[in-house]
């Protein structure tokens, strides 16, 4: 495979933006009643699995299990409807998330479904972090970087 461009050398003030908001809703997450950062993990790896971002994949398996995580409620991941190991907060967020990642519209019913849970304030930071995500994995789907070469911190 030909190399492809560093996207972090090339554009850091773009890749500080993402960072930034990644720094933005650790507070949020770390932060919530409602919210976790448990969550935000299984966010980020419900929308790449969806987005079928090998690297991000691995990267937010390793750091879920880090953050204790369990293999099981990672392996249920992608049949979280039908498993009974997460909670009515983590099934919201993650069907709003797979709703926004899959482009659908959100219609008033979804919304005030959202928001009822999440609050009005909880709603954006899920809706940042889950386009936060897709932007991630849209820009290292392109520049490709090696999977499996990330060590969680």
């Amino acid at each position: 495979m030909t190399a492809r461009a560093n996207y972090i050398s090339l554009a850091p003030r773009a890749m500080q933006i993402l960072l930034d908001q990644e720094a933005y809703l650790k507070e949020q997450f770390s932060e919530s009643n409602i919210l976790s950062t448990a969550l935000w993990e299984l966010l980020k790896l419900r929308v790449s699995q969806i987005n079928q971002c090998a690297f991000c994949v691995d990267m937010h398996s390793k750091d879920a299990l880090a953050q204790g995580e369990t293999i099981e409620r990672l392996i249920g991941l992608s049949a979280w409807r039908d498993m009974p190991m997460y909670s009515a907060t983590e099934r919201a967020a993650l069907g709003w998330a797979e709703h926004l990642t899959q482009g659908k519209p959100v219609d008033d019913h979804c919304y005030d479904k959202a928001a009822t849970v999440f609050g009005e304030k909880g709603l954006v930071d899920v809706t940042v972090a889950v386009n936060a995500i897709n932007s991630w994995n849209r820009i290292v789907k392109t520049f490709k970087p090696e999977v499996g070469s990330y060590k969680p911190k």
